[in-house]
């Protein structure tokens, strides 16, 4: 029975019962329950100890709730905004505070800003964002420092207005923060050659690009045409080298992995994303071909338990299919999610893995 109370004798037989047993966090603000025994309601994550169905009323609006005559519960407070919106609400408040700060801000400042204690705002901010405040404050300062540049902007002022006191310190981190020099940055990738070339695998078309660094870039695609204006797209003025041939057998090497996951491929990968991203993708590469996991256990084996949505939106920014194998991960319910070279071509690797 939905959208309506429940008579006493059905809520163990209500599906949403299963909710409230499960203190499930996504269905706050949905459902609401009372208890005749305490005389309180509460919010389906209620800590409380759960109680004995037989007592229990399930509501889908807080008006029928508060019609019982029972009270609101200080635990959940069913009447305000669930603690996780709270949490989320704190966090969103530190990031404002680490953008709009010129020198990041100490974890002690960003803790008593928020009135938390600083080891568990820590705790917190790391669970929400999936990044420590130190982390997240030098990926703004990444994100700064490539809007500076990208338009066009001297390196001088990129550094001074991401909030770098000094040259060295810049230069120290720029190479991971860009993949490339300030200064080919600046240009779109000028100066930096890429070979690139463009295969056919069971997938259609593969194209595999790489640096000086190792595999920049896998794409897969219908049109060879649109994979290589891709790359173009994302390295404006870097200098593509086609038809090399002895790069094209580099390329039968992807593509000889793509079809056998399980001889493994041994190219060094010029991997380019923030942090995050990169814990993420180290994560997708520990996964074993033939296996596949849920977006919230990545997040739980970087250790951000919370940051499910993060995890899938790195997945996403991957550029470097099947290497990175990003197409291992499902949904919670062991559906695919989409894929940005298509779901189709998601379902058929993850088939093919399965009988490696």
């Amino acid at each position: 029975m939905t959208n309506a109370d429940t008579p006493i004798d059905d809520t163990a037989d209500d599906p949403r019962w299963a909710q409230v047993v499960a203190r499930d966090k996504s269905a706050d603000g949905t459902l609401w329950y009372s208890v005749a025994t305490t005389g309180i309601y509460c919010r389906p994550s209620c800590p409380s100890r759960t109680a004995n169905p037989r007592n229990v009323t399930l509501h889908d609006t807080l008006e029928s709730a508060r019609a019982t005559g029972c009270r609101p519960c200080r635990r959940c407070n069913p009447e305000g905004a669930s603690q996780d919106a709270g949490n989320a609400a704190l966090v969103e408040q530190a990031c404002r505070l680490i953008e709009a700060s010129d020198e990041p801000p100490s974890l002690d400042d960003l803790a008593a800003a928020v009135e938390l204690s600083p080891g568990y705002f820590h705790r917190l901010f790391k669970a929400q964002t999936g990044l420590t405040p130190k982390a997240y404050a030098s990926a703004h300062r990444a994100r700064k420092v490539r809007d500076t540049l990208a338009a066009g902007g001297r390196v001088t002022d990129a550094i001074y207005d991401a909030g770098f006191n000094s040259n060295g310190r810049f230069y120290e981190q720029s190479g991971a923060m860009l993949g490339m020099t300030p200064g080919r940055y600046r240009n779109g990738g000028a100066d930096e050659v890429l070979h690139f070339a463009v295969a056919q695998c069971f997938l259609g078309a593969i194209l595999v690009a790489s640096s000086d660094k190792g595999v920049a870039s896998i794409l897969l695609g219908d049109d060879p045409e649109d994979l290589v204006r891709d790359l173009q797209d994302r390295f404006p003025r870097a200098e593509l080298v086609g038809a090399d041939a002895g790069y094209e057998r580099t390329v039968a090497r992807v593509v000889g992995f793509v079809e056998a996951p399980d001889i493994g491929l041994d190219l060094p990968l010029d991997v380019r994303g923030t942090a995050f991203q990169q814990r993420v993708w180290q994560a997708l590469r520990e996964i074993p071909a033939g296996e596949t996991v849920t977006y919230a256990e990545v997040a739980r084996r970087i250790g951000s338990p919370s940051a499910t949505r993060a995890v899938a939106g790195a997945c996403a920014a991957n550029r470097i299919a099947i290497a990175i194998p990003c197409h291992r991960v499902i949904r919670n319910d062991g559906s695919l999610s989409g894929y940005r070279w298509g779901v189709e071509r998601k379902r058929r690797l993850i088939e093919l893995e399965g009988g490696a």
